[in-house]
């Protein structure tokens, strides 16, 4: 991709977010964290899963 086809690119992206109602734009960025993994998944991957189910099954 040239510099000039990403400058093309960008300036397409930040129209279309510009055309959008704020509130469609509010409403997709609460989708979007409700959708969301646990931040210990997000960080550290399956490892805390892993350990909490280990760590239960010994109880």
């Amino acid at each position: 991709m040239s510099g000039n086809d990403y400058v093309k690119f960008m300036t397409q992206e930040i129209v279309k977010y510009m055309d959008t109602p704020s509130e469609e734009r509010k409403e997709r960025k609460k989708q979007r964290r409700s959708k969301e993994e646990g931040i210990s998944n997000h960080w550290f991957g399956m490892l805390p899963l892993a350990f909490k189910l280990l760590f239960q099954r010994k109880k």
